[in-house]
């Protein structure tokens, strides 16, 4: 049995925690509109095609996709009034530590003292 170097190495140190992942970016914005889908099935019905049944699945499909999105948004859950709590707790957080930086700027941190 040879010990090579790789027996002295020891393993990479963990990776620190991950605070919080970054929301997911957004679709494009086309991903939203369902009026293309809507143009499309008044097209179908104008010319009495039998792809209308396919066009509406694929709206249908597409708003299941769009309150999945909804549902899955950050704070969703949050009632009017615990959004006016928490906003009121953060403007409070704001006033005061710009009270704080305020202060510290007024302090003369590079005062020579007088002998």
């Amino acid at each position: 049995m040879a010990s090579g170097p790789r027996a002295a190495e020891e393993p990479p140190p963990p990776e620190p925690p991950a605070e919080q992942k970054p929301p997911p970016l957004p679709p494009a914005q086309e991903e939203f509109s369902f009026l293309p889908l809507v143009h499309d099935i008044i097209k179908c019905m104008d010319r009495d095609s039998q792809d209308v049944h396919q066009v509406l699945n694929e709206l249908k499909n597409k708003f299941q996709e769009m309150r999945k999105l909804i549902s899955s948004m950050p704070g969703i859950g949050v009632s009017p009034e615990q959004q006016q709590q928490q906003l009121q707790n953060l403007r409070e957080q704001v006033r005061t530590k710009n009270e704080l930086l305020q202060k510290y700027k007024s302090l003369c941190m590079f005062e020579i003292p007088k002998e």
